[in-house]
């Protein structure tokens, strides 16, 4: 299996995300002197303001940390998981309009990782998510609450469609369809009856392979279309 990868814009996201902490902190400690120095009106203010600017800058800072400072990224998840595949497939990290994408043989698929650990399920009444269990601080201090994952898969679809429509011209090319990949080791996922398959990292490798045996894309357009996409990595 061949890697594309915006190394650069990695590295780029990892600085922003180590000076936004480091900043943060700094703003933080500022605002505190000031709060147990300050001896009038104008000083607790400014103490208020450095606070609040300080713990914005911490909250861009834990997201920026997460999806791009923290070993294993995401990327390095599937190129873990997907690691001896056949060399039909590529996978692109970065370098399309979608995060992560997969083609190959299975066919064209966005991949969504996502880190929350916890018991994963689907209600298929309220055709939600739902995540049981993990570290209720890091869900409300560290960004690591689900949300609503179907609303950032259903955008990345639009986006690969749309550039395959603009840019594209290949009668009979596989619908591209999507993932949800839960990456962390304490995740445990049941989530059979969900709108998109719904699984952990460790079983992506099985999935693809089952996909392409299943309804196999044919190999002759699938080659035509990664020629419209990058061929290298990105340092």
């Amino acid at each position: 299996m061949k890697i594309v990868t915006n190394n650069k814009l990695i590295n780029r996201n990892k600085r922003i995300g180590n000076i936004t902490t480091v900043g943060s902190l700094v703003i933080l400690g500022l605002g505190l002197y000031i709060s147990f120095t300050a001896q009038t009106s104008d000083g607790f203010l400014w103490s208020l303001v450095c606070l609040l600017l300080g713990f914005l800058a911490s909250q861009v800072g834990i997201f920026f940390g997460n999806r791009w400072g923290r070993s294993p990224r995401p990327d390095e998840h599937l190129n873990n998981a997907l690691k001896g595949m056949d060399d039909k497939y590529i996978l692109y990290h970065y370098t399309t309009n979608v995060p992560h994408l997969l083609v190959g043989p299975a066919g064209i698929w966005v991949l969504a990782p996502y880190q929350q650990q916890g018991r994963i399920t689907y209600d298929p009444k309220k055709k939600r998510w739902i995540q049981k269990g993990g570290n209720w601080y890091m869900k409300i201090f560290g960004q690591e609450s689900l949300g609503r994952p179907d609303q950032e898969v259903n955008s990345s679809l639009a986006d690969i469609n749309s550039y395959i429509q603009k840019n594209v011209e290949i009668e009979g090319l596989p619908e591209p369809e999507a993932a949800l990949i839960f990456v962390h080791p304490k995740a445990v996922v049941d989530a059979p009856n969900a709108h998109f398959p719904t699984l952990h990292v460790d079983k992506l490798k099985d999935f693809i392979r089952r996909k392409a045996k299943e309804q196999p894309a044919h190999m002759d357009l699938i080659r035509l279309f990664q020629q419209t996409l990058p061929t290298e990595s990105i340092d």
